[in-house]
C-alpha cells in the first residue's frame, strides 16, 4: 500500500459500497474459479465495464482493481500452465519451479490481504493507493 489519504469530498454510501466491492468482485470470483487464472481478471473487468461511467471514486478504484488483476493473470498463468506441463510431460520439479511457486504464492497472499485492506478502507471513503498500481491509475483516470 502507498497511501491511504481521505478525498477532497466526501464519498457518498453508495460510491463507497461500489469502489469496495470492485475489490471484493476478484475475491469473490477467486472462490469461483480458483485454478484459472483469468476468472478473476473477467470478473473483475466486467464490473469495471459496469462502472467506467460512474464517478471518479469508483471509476479511480475500479481501475486500479483491474491493474493488479491483469498483473496477477501473468503471475498466476505461468505458475499454471509450468505446473500442467509438469503434469502431463516428462518435466520434473527443479529448483526453478519451486522458487517461482513459492515467489507467485507471496505475490498472490500479499495481493489478497491488500484486497481486503483496500476493500475495507474504501468502504469507510477512505482512499487508498497501492504502490505502482496507483500511479498507472493515475494516468489512466482523470477527474
Amino acid at each position: 500500500m502507498k497511501n491511504a489519504t481521505k478525498f477532497i469530498y466526501e464519498p457518498g454510501e453508495h460510491e463507497s459500497e461500489k469502489a469496495s466491492n470492485s475489490y471484493l468482485m476478484s475475491l469473490i470470483a477467486l472462490i469461483a474459479g480458483l485454478p484459472l487464472p483469468i476468472i478473476n481478471l473477467i470478473a473483475t473487468l466486467i464490473f469495471y465495464l459496469g462502472n467506467r461511467k460512474g464517478t471518479f471514486f469508483v471509476r479511480w478504484h475500479c481501475t486500479q482493481a483491474l491493474l493488479s488483476q491483469l498483473s496477477m493473470l501473468f503471475i498466476n498463468s505461468f505458475g499454471f500452465w509450468w505446473t500442467v506441463s509438469i503434469i502431463f510431460t516428462d518435466d520434473t520439479i527443479s529448483d526453478k519451479y519451486i522458487a517461482y511457486m513459492i515467489a507467485a504464492l507471496i505475490f498472490n497472499l500479499a495481493e489478497f490481504i491488500a484486497t481486503i485492506y483496500t476493500a475495507i478502507q474504501t468502504r469507510k471513503g477512505i482512499h487508498v493507493e497501492w504502490w505502482f498500481y496507483g500511479n498507472l491509475t493515475n494516468l489512466i483516470c482523470k477527474a
